[in-house]
C-alpha cells in the first residue's frame, strides 16, 4: 500500500472518529440539559411544597363573612365600647403558652370586662394548624369561637376558657368537632349556635385575620397590648396584668 493511500486511510479513520466523538458529545449534552431541566422542576416543586407546609395557613385565605362584633382589625370586641381601657389579646387555641396565660389571667380579665373597666379585643388566630396532625384544629377552634361571637357574644369568654381548660397537646390531633361542641354546650352556648360550627362560616375570616395580625407586627402568641402598647409584665402569673389594667383605668379616671 502506498504512502498516499495509507495517509488517506488514516485521515478517513480520524474523521470518522471525530464525527463519532461530536455525536456522542451532543447526545451527552442533551441528556445533561434534560436532567438540569427536570432537576430544576423538582426543586421548584419541593420549594413550593415546603413553603405551603411551613406557612400554617388555612386553605380558606379569603376574608369571608365576619362575626357581628368583629372589628376592622380582625378582633372580637367584648365589653362596653366606652370602657376606659382597651386590652388586645392575640392567641391560638393550640398554643400552650396561651393556655398558661388563660389560666393566670382569664378569670380576672372576664371580671374587668364585666365591670366595664376593660374593652377586650380578642384575636383568635389560626396559625398553628400545622401542629395538629392535619386536623386544622386552630382553624376549627377559631371558627367555633367566632360563631359564638356572632350569635351569642355573652358566652365567648366562658367558651374560650373551656377550650383552654381542655386544651389538646401541641402536635396531637386536637379536639374533635364533637368535643368542641360538647365544651360549648357546657359553657352555656345555645344548641342552635353550636350546630352552626360545622358550617365553617368564619374559617376564612380567621385565616384573613391571622395574616393581618402578623402583617401588623405580631410575632407570636400570646401577644398582649394595653391601649395599643405591648404589656411587658409577667403573662403567666396572676396579678401583674390585673394591676396594669387597674392602673391604666385609674390614670384615665384621674384626668
Amino acid at each position: 500500500m502506498s504512502t498516499e493511500v495509507r495517509s488517506r486511510s488514516r485521515e478517513l479513520r480520524e474523521a470518522r472518529a471525530a464525527a463519532g466523538r461530536r455525536r456522542r458529545r451532543r447526545i451527552h449534552l442533551v441528556a445533561v440539559g434534560g436532567g438540569l431541566i427536570i432537576a430544576g422542576l423538582v426543586v421548584a416543586i419541593v420549594i413550593a411544597l415546603v413553603n405551603a407546609a411551613g406557612s400554617g395557613r388555612s386553605p380558606a385565605a379569603g376574608s369571608g363573612p365576619a362575626p357581628a362584633i368583629a372589628t376592622e382589625g380582625g378582633a372580637l370586641a367584648l365589653g362596653r365600647a366606652d370602657a376606659p381601657v382597651k386590652l388586645e389579646v392575640y392567641l391560638d387555641y393550640m398554643c400552650p403558652f396561651c393556655g398558661r396565660f388563660e389560666t393566670a389571667n382569664g378569670a380576672e380579665v372576664a371580671r374587668l370586662v364585666e365591670a366595664g373597666t376593660v374593652r377586650l379585643e380578642l384575636h383568635p388566630l389560626a396559625f398553628l394548624d400545622r401542629a395538629s396532625s392535619g386536623t386544622r384544629y386552630s382553624s376549627r377552634a377559631a371558627n367555633a369561637v367566632a360563631t359564638v361571637a356572632d350569635r351569642a357574644p355573652e358566652k365567648v369568654l366562658a367558651f374560650s376558657g373551656a377550650l383552654f381548660a381542655y386544651q389538646p397537646a401541641e402536635g396531637g390531633k386536637g379536639l374533635t368537632d364533637e368535643r368542641i361542641a360538647e365544651l360549648a354546650r357546657g359553657a352555656g352556648v345555645p344548641a342552635d349556635v353550636v350546630s352552626a360550627f360545622g358550617q365553617r362560616t368564619f374559617e376564612a375570616w380567621a385565616a384573613s385575620a391571622t395574616q393581618a395580625a402578623f402583617a401588623s407586627g405580631v410575632t407570636g402568641t400570646p401577644t398582649v397590648r394595653i391601649d395599643g402598647k405591648p404589656f411587658q409584665g409577667d403573662l403567666y402569673t396572676a396579678g401583674p396584668l390585673t394591676e396594669a389594667l387597674t392602673a391604666a383605668a385609674g390614670a384615665k379616671g384621674a384626668k
